[in-house]
């Protein structure tokens, strides 16, 4: 069974294994909705638009785990949550990869998305997981690390 959260080496988990894992949940019947945030890596860099060759994904993998084991277990304690999972993804990605999955089961979609919006708010801002930038741009290819940027 997968673990609820987590920081994992791209492609050792997929989308499939985290709804299998909510679902074989004891209380999963108390379940009506899962609302599911798949972050993906866009191909244009949000600030100028220059387009991007790759990303490469790094973490604090202790202290991620931590972070975002935090942020689910607080928000499955809010009314009508049954699961709450964030798993995020780390090593070198092209466009279109699956970055991130946070996913929201609970018992009517008012209480799931709400929740799932928060959860992704809060992994942004909290988790220590740190995304660096690979463009093409006019003045040829560069990379950065993204907060030195902007905060997205």
């Amino acid at each position: 069974m997968v673990k609820r959260v987590g920081i994992h080496e791209k492609g050792s988990l997929n989308v499939n294994d985290v709804l299998d894992s909510i679902k074989q949940r004891k209380d999963f019947s108390k379940a009506g909705a899962i609302g599911l945030f798949i972050g993906v890596v866009r191909g244009e860099a949000f600030e100028d638009g220059a387009k991007v060759e790759k990303l490469t994904l790094e973490a604090y993998d202790e202290k991620a785990d931590e972070v975002l084991g935090k942020i689910c277990d607080d928000l499955t304690h809010k009314s009508g949550v049954v699961d709450v999972q964030i798993h995020h993804f780390t090593g070198e990605f092209n466009v279109g990869d699956d970055l991130v999955y946070v996913a929201v089961a609970g018992s009517h979609r008012e209480q799931v998305f709400p929740v799932l919006h928060e959860a992704v708010e809060r992994y942004k801002s909290e988790a220590p997981i740190f995304k660096k930038e690979h463009v093409i741009a006019e003045k040829g290819k560069s990379a950065y690390w993204v907060s030195e940027k902007n905060p997205h």
